[in-house]
Order: structure tokens, then C-alpha cells, then sequence
């Protein structure tokens, strides 16, 4: 199968390799991470861009690395079970079963969005997606409202393995109006090691490398759902910058995203999420998204224990 991506005009010329940038980049992570043997890393190990654009492209390269396969279809989700993430300090159980729907099913959810980035943050992130997020065609949040009036794109891809087992979920989403990759990224379920409460793992590609996030679940006593990647140590949730290498090593650093998940169930029974992302403390943007099932989905009701 072939992934579908929009791009904007701007961008349907070739995109030169080895930019400056990147360059520049790869060099300071180098300097400034930890270098660990992939053998002992091999929960921070996943997939990346090659070397030019990000897009949509990656999911294809993965799953031929793997000598596996891609899959779609109408009840493709982001988890396989979301029952996966039970462990220590979470129970499945807890949440609302609406909730653990959209995880399961996430291609039965249509999407709407609204964004507001901080009085502070907003020239760093026009600079941002500027620089990187517009050019590499990766995670290109909306700089004002408008810019997602007209809709978003969802598309939840399954990446199977030789075996046919699903070894992660791409969700892949761009906005109708600029055409610019909004959400590109592998869903997966990791336990961090020496913990005993699984994570929801979430890997953005980038040339040579990626950004992956591990959020920690809970739950709320109302049956929402709660996912955090705060600023912590090495080697526990948050956000971590990885470089590959060419040998069997990768580099690694934490970054100081902290970013918080609130999802629940509104009065109508669409299923609501407040996601706030800071720089360290600092308030950088807040992004609210709607989700609602699709008419010709079946409808998931009742209470929040029933899962």
C-alpha cells in the first residue's frame, strides 16, 4: 500500500539533503548526549526519516526494514489492547470504556482541533516550524486558530512485522488547509527500564533520528484519562532526543518538554482532550481536540468501570 501525503506547493520541489541546520544539530547532540550501545537502549530505539523530509514517508521504509507489511482499515487503533497499559500504578479499568474506545479504534473517531500558543512562546514557535517543522514536514502545530478551520486528516496505519504481528501504529495527520504534516508519529506501549507501570510510547521521526515521548497513565475518579511526560531523570517518562549511528550505538538526551493529556467524556458522549505542552514550567501552547465517532461506527456507552 502507499501512504498519502498532502504537501503544500511551497514544498513539491526536491528537498536538498544535509541541510546546515541538521547539521548543525547532529553535531551538538554529539557533543552534549549520552552515547549508549542500542543492545542496552533498545527502549529508545526506533524508527527514523533517512535524510531528507519526514512526512509520511518513514512508514513505509519501517515496515520494509522489518520484512513485514502495512495495514488499514476502519478499526485500526493506536493500541492494540488498552488493557497493555496495566500495570502498578494504573488500571484500565478506572477509565471511561468511550476513552479505551478511541484508543482501540482510533479510525472510528473523526478529529477537530483548536490550538493557543502563550503571548511568550508564540515568535519561538513561528521561528520553530520555520526553521524545522515546515521544512522536514513534521509536527507542524497550527500557529493560530484559523489555520485549522478547515479540518484535519486522520489516517491510523498498522505496521506488521515478518510475522504479522503489529509492532506499532502510525497516526498520521496533516491540515486541509496548508497541506503541512500535522502528526506524524509511531503509538506503541514500552515499560521504561526497572518500572513496573507500561507507557504510552510516541515516536516523531526526524532525519537520522527521532523525538519520542513516554507518557505515564492515569486515571481521574470521574473515569477520565490522564498521560504526563514530565521533566525527570534519564531513564524515566518525558521526552528524549535520539540520534542514530551508524555502528550498533545511538546517542540519547532528555529535552525539557513537559507535556500533560486530559481526556473525558463530554455531555454528548464525544470524547474531549486538553493537551498543554511547557518548556520546563513555561506555558508554551494548550491544543484542544474533539473527537467524535463516525455515524456508521457503533456507539460505546456505558459506565466508567465497564471496560
Amino acid at each position: 500500500m502507499t501512504i498519502q501525503q498532502e504537501r503544500p506547493p511551497a514544498l513539491t520541489h526536491p528537498v536538498l539533503r544535509r541541510h546546515p541546520i541538521d547539521l548543525l544539530g547532529r553535531a551538538l547532540m554529539r557533543m552534549t548526549s549520552r552515547r549508549l550501545p542500542r543492545a542496552e537502549a533498545a527502549w529508545l530505539v526506533g524508527p527514523s526519516a533517512g535524510r531528507d523530509i519526514v512526512g509520511h514517508e518513514w512508514v513505509e521504509r519501517t515496515a520494509a526494514d522489518l520484512g513485514g507489511s502495512l495495514s488499514t482499515g476502519p478499526d485500526h487503533g493506536l493500541l492494540t489492547s488498552f488493557a497493555a497499559l496495566r500495570g502498578d500504578g494504573f488500571d484500565p479499568a478506572d477509565v471511561d470504556p468511550r476513552i479505551a474506545d478511541f484508543y482501540e479504534h482510533a479510525s472510528r473517531w473523526q478529529l477537530d482541533l483548536w490550538s493557543e500558543w502563550s503571548v511568550v512562546a508564540w515568535p519561538f514557535g513561528r521561528v520553530l516550524a520555520a526553521l524545522l517543522s515546515e521544512r522536514l514536514q513534521q509536527a507542524c502545530l497550527p500557529m493560530r486558530p484559523l489555520d485549522a478551520s478547515f479540518g484535519m486528516s486522520s489516517e491510523v496505519v498498522h505496521i506488521h512485522d515478518a510475522a504479522g504481528a503489529v509492532a506499532g501504529a502510525a497516526w498520521l495527520r496533516n491540515m486541509r488547509k496548508t497541506g503541512h504534516v500535522t502528526y506524524s508519529g509511531l503509538y506503541g506501549v514500552r515499560t521504561l527500564p526497572g518500572s513496573a507501570q507500561p507507557s504510552v510510547r510516541v515516536v516523531f521521526p526526524l532525519p537520522l533520528g527521532s523525538v519520542q515521548i513516554f507518557l505515564k497513565p492515569s486515571a481521574g475518579e470521574d473515569g477520565s484519562f490522564h498521560l504526563r511526560s514530565p521533566v525527570a531523570r534519564f531513564g524515566a517518562d518525558g521526552a528524549y532526543l535520539v540520534l542514530e549511528r551508524k555502528d550498533a550505538t545511538l546517542n540519547a538526551r532528555r529535552i525539557p518538554l513537559n507535556e500533560h493529556f486530559h481526556l473525558y467524556v463530554d455531555e454528548d458522549g464525544d470524547v474531549r482532550a486538553d493537551h498543554s505542552l511547557k518548556l520546563w514550567n513555561i506555558p508554551a501552547v494548550r491544543l484542544h481536540y474533539r473527537m467524535r465517532r463516525t455515524a456508521a461506527a457503533q456507539t460505546v456507552t456505558g459506565p466508567a468501570t465497564a471496560l
